[in-house]
């Protein structure tokens, strides 16, 4: 993907460990903070994961239609153990 030049500023002692660590382990600082914000988006993304299936867990309906499909579902693998 075509990388795409953005300015922004950092707390002072993010900024130092990001040098640290790039100069630890020998990897441009742009990289670090790319992986990191892919990782971070990774979580962002399950935590809206677990929000909506709490939500879902409490509403009545949603109850409702997952048992609905669930007996249905269990249906059909007994017909397929039994074919």
């Amino acid at each position: 993907m075509k990388a795409i030049p953005f300015t922004s500023s950092l707390p002072e002692d993010v900024l130092k460990n990001l040098e640290f660590y790039a100069g630890k382990f020998r990897v441009p600082k742009n990289k670090i903070i790319e992986k990191s914000l892919i990782a971070y988006f990774e979580q962002l993304k399950k935590a809206e994961y677990i929000f909506s299936f709490r939500n879902a867990a409490a509403d009545p309906e949603m109850i409702q239609m997952a048992e609905e499909n669930l007996s249905d579902y269990l249906k059909i693998l007994e017909e397929d153990e039994t074919a």
